[in-house]
């Protein structure tokens, strides 16, 4: 099975230096600069400073040459998911995508699969997700990850070839619960970080961890998920990850925010158009999200950390 990653940011070239163990893997950059760097240089220097590339990595700006692959991991932000898709659709058709992203597309609400199957409709679909940050994966460090794809047969295929020395894929055909866990806890990795951030201390980040599990769970299962999903890595395990560690973006926007300091701009933070999508949908469809809602305001401006937390602490008081 040939293997090409689209997009050589931090994940995506993670995820090609493990999979180059496998054998040779094929790594798309739109940046023919960058792409000509990595090749001749042998290193990210961008987003994964001093880790090599192995021999086996062809780093390549020519999508034609990409796309030949039997398997694509699309590795790029969710919200240029669609335009990706859409500029390479005739290259696409047919193939196997495994989407290496998470969140919910603010325009449509719909998450990488869904969004898979409306732009290429002849696709074969496949998410890879779960606890992982690429400096980990990178560096050879042991990581477990959910691969989630509804075709079994092909699940399987994947689940073998695509598992590494320190890679190791669990198989799941439940793709929306999988797409969801790794989409809503980056909001609520936002809110701990805010709450750590403005020196709450840790018992709150653990009410915020475990009522935010609780929201997660009630979206989910609105949304046709299976409850045991979000239990697994791609939910509870990402949450615990996201929420105590500042190798996480969403993390450390929400440290930021806590801090009042300024966070840098040009660092994706999906949890942002997250929360966004998840309050607008929580809201037409009549659900409780006392967090994420208050997670959205915050991101936008519209609270301060003082006010966000007075928020939730003047709700009335209900059973757990």
């Amino acid at each position: 099975m040939s293997v090409s990653v689209l997009g050589s940011g931090a994940f995506g070239t993670s995820l090609a230096i493990s999979l180059a163990g496998n054998g040779p893997v094929t790594l798309w950059s739109r940046d023919p600069d960058h792409a000509w760097h990595m090749q001749t240089e042998r290193e990210n220097t961008q987003r994964l400073p001093g880790v090599a590339l192995p021999a086996d990595i062809t780093v390549t700006s020519n999508i034609d040459q990409a796309t030949k692959a039997d398997v694509l991991l699309i590795a790029v932000p969710m919200q240029k998911l669609r335009d990706a898709l859409q500029a390479q659709a005739s290259n696409l058709a047919g193939k196997t995508l495994m989407a290496c992203c998470k969140g919910i597309e603010l325009s449509s609400g719909l998450g990488p699969i869904s969004v898979i199957q409306q732009t290429i409709p002849d696709a074969r679909p496949a998410l890879l997700t779960g606890p992982s940050f690429a400096d980990d994966i990178a560096r050879g460090l042991p990581t477990a990850l959910t691969l989630a794809c509804a075709d079994d047969s092909l699940s399987l295929t994947l689940q073998h070839d695509l598992t590494t020395a320190n890679l190791r894929l669990y198989r799941t055909t439940d793709m929306v619960g999988a797409e969801l866990g790794g989409a809503l806890k980056n909001v609520m990795a936002i809110g701990c970080g805010a709450a750590i951030g403005a020196g709450l201390g840790d018992s709150a980040r653990a009410a915020l961890m475990t009522r935010g599990f609780a929201e997660m769970q009630r979206f989910a299962l609105m949304r046709g998920a299976r409850p045991d999903t979000l239990m697994g890595l791609s939910g509870l395990g990402d949450l615990v990850l996201t929420c105590s560690s500042e190798l996480s973006r969403n993390y450390r926007f929400g440290l930021s925010l806590g801090r009042n300091i300024q966070f840098d701009t040009h660092t994706t933070v999906e949890g942002v158009a997250t929360a966004r999508a998840m309050t607008e949908i929580a809201a037409a469809e009549g659900l409780d999200m006392p967090i994420s809602t208050t997670v959205a305001d915050l991101s936008s401006g519209a609270y301060s950390v003082t006010e966000a937390i007075r928020a939730l602490l003047n709700r009335p008081l209900k059973e757990e």
